[in-house]
């Protein structure tokens, strides 16, 4: 009886290391998506605080919405598309809205999505979005 069992325990962990592994390294990718939105988020708020202020240009928003995801160590900053709306309606004021957008990549799962799918959008980046509205400053 005891024949019959040799190897079993090789046989259970090489059937679950690769799923332990897979579970443990998405923990840690959507652990850096949710870092990465979160300097998204405070990005656009950022920008939104700069852009109420009476004086401000596009330009100058767009260079504190970079600083920031600079600061925040996001890869490529210079690929977010950052949008200002200086005329949003909020009630009967008007307000400034800033748009970030992100192209994300995770690390180890994309290629992983690539091998599954090929040809597919399954591989393509994710486009993360960030959105701050605040009222306008009256001068």
């Amino acid at each position: 009886m005891r024949r019959n069992e040799r190897g079993s325990a090789l046989i259970e962990t090489a059937v679950t290391l690769p799923i332990l592994l897979l579970v443990s390294v998405a923990i840690f990718e959507f652990g850096r998506a949710y870092q990465t939105w979160q300097v998204l988020t405070n990005a656009a708020r950022e920008g939104a605080r700069i852009a109420v202020l009476p004086g401000s240009t596009e330009a100058t928003v767009s260079a504190a919405v970079r600083n920031y995801l600079t600061s925040g160590a996001l890869p490529d900053a210079a690929d977010a598309a950052i949008t200002v709306d200086r005329n949003a309606a909020v009630g009967a004021n008007t307000a400034s809205r800033v748009t970030v957008d992100y192209p994300f990549e995770f690390m180890v799962l994309q290629p992983v999505a690539r091998l599954v799918s090929p040809g597919a959008q399954t591989g393509a980046p994710l486009t993360m979005r960030a959105v701050s509205i605040m009222r306008n400053e009256t001068q």
